[in-house]
């Protein structure tokens, strides 16, 4: 199969969707890898690694899309690429669709098969293409907090950690899923008194095990979102939908209602937030006041370590490539129900029903897509 990569072109997104190592395995197994001039040199890939790798190198963008078959890249297209997406095409990447109705205009217009690496889901309900990124952001979230906490960038002038005799930060996480944890866990070794507001009792002891003390593990209603709010220095919102849009906790009454100068960081905020203040920044600049609160609405947090976010992403998404590159589109997703649910819009139709019912499309089976 002809496997393309190209540059990212989202502003400040550094990573590429394949490393030189990754190339190697695909040239090795046979199949036909295509890397775009210059495409790793953020993430630290230079272009001779991708060609000892066995990649060809092609100048222009342009040319990559039109010669793939299975195009790799890290974040949704933009505006700029929805003229190069076509029919011949399946694009495997990240996607949020759910609430990006352009863009999935664009692919069913264009007739592209698309694969979303955040809705691959095993049978356990791991998303385990999703997770070494979640990983990524959720650290980021806390370094990211404790650094607008800090007078001389817009923040109360709180050290997260505090000093003998003087508290430390209070941060409140939203979620205790893959983002929640890893960002408690950064948190609470830089000495904040953290809390994790989760929905499922089960979760809640899984993080009473994992965490055993070092953190509050509450059951996340109306009350402690309220009191947790009102208390916290930092604000982590870290609540997913697999797939759909974020669901919206908290209100634009609540975050009045919080400390001025207190921050808030919106991981959910690429799909959608969670957080009824926040819209999305850049890395170019990240942070805006609303309501005496700061607020970090970075919508691709990873990229701002793209040597890391790159080998992670890599190692996670690998095996599905190889399973694509053999097997075809339709050979993988009948053998592979995880990689199945990461379909989400082939030939013209949405196959993903959250993201449809999201969309208010009509969501086509997958088999009867592939058939069509």
């Amino acid at each position: 199969m002809r496997i393309g990569v190209v540059k990212e072109i989202k502003p400040a997104e550094r990573r590429i969707a394949l490393t030189p190592a990754g190339t190697r395995e695909l040239a090795q197994a046979g199949h036909e890898v295509l890397v775009e001039r210059g495409a790793g040199a953020g993430a630290g890939f230079e272009d001779a690694a991708y060609e000892l790798a066995g990649a060809q190198l092609v100048p222009r963008a342009a040319d990559v899309w039109a010669a793939s078959e299975l195009l790799l890249k890290v974040k949704e297209p933009i505006e700029p690429e929805y003229a190069l997406m076509h029919d011949r095409l399946t694009l495997f990447t990240y996607l949020h669709l759910a609430p990006n109705r352009p863009l999935t205009e664009a692919l069913l217009h264009a007739g592209t098969t698309a694969i979303a690496y955040e809705t691959v889901e095993d049978h356990r309900g791991r998303l385990p293409l999703l997770a070494p990124m979640s990983e990524v952001a959720g650290r980021l979230a806390a370094q990211a907090g404790a650094y607008f906490l800090q007078d001389p960038f817009g923040g109360p002038g709180i050290l997260m950690g505090g000093v003998p005799g003087v508290a430390p930060a209070n941060v409140l996480v939203i979620g205790g899923g893959v983002v929640g944890t890893h960002a408690a866990r950064i948190a609470a070794g830089m000495g904040a008194e953290v809390t994790i507001l989760e929905r499922s009792l089960d979760r809640l002891r899984e993080l009473e095990e994992h965490f055993d003390g070092r953190v509050r593990c509450l059951m996340s209603d109306a009350l402690s979102l309220e009191q947790g709010l009102r208390d916290a220095d930092l604000v982590i919102g870290a609540v997913l939908v697999a797939g759909g849009r974020a669901p919206l906790v908290v209100t634009e009454e609540m975050v009045q209602g919080m400390k001025p100068g207190a921050v808030i960081v919106d991981v959910a905020v690429d799909q959608g937030g969670c957080i009824e203040t926040t819209h999305e920044t850049t890395h170019a600049d990240p942070v805006y006041e609303r309501h005496g609160v700061l607020h970090y609405a970075v919508g691709n947090m990873p990229g701002a370590v793209p040597f890391t976010s790159t080998y992670g992403l890599t190692n996670a998404t690998l095996p599905y490539v190889l399973q694509l590159a053999v097997h075809g589109v339709a050979g993988a997703t009948s053998a592979d129900p995880a990689l199945a649910l990461g379909v989400n819009t082939v030939g013209g139709c949405v196959t993903h029903p959250i993201v449809a019912e999201a969309l208010d499309h009509s969501a086509t089976p997958l088999s009867e897509a592939l058939a069509a």
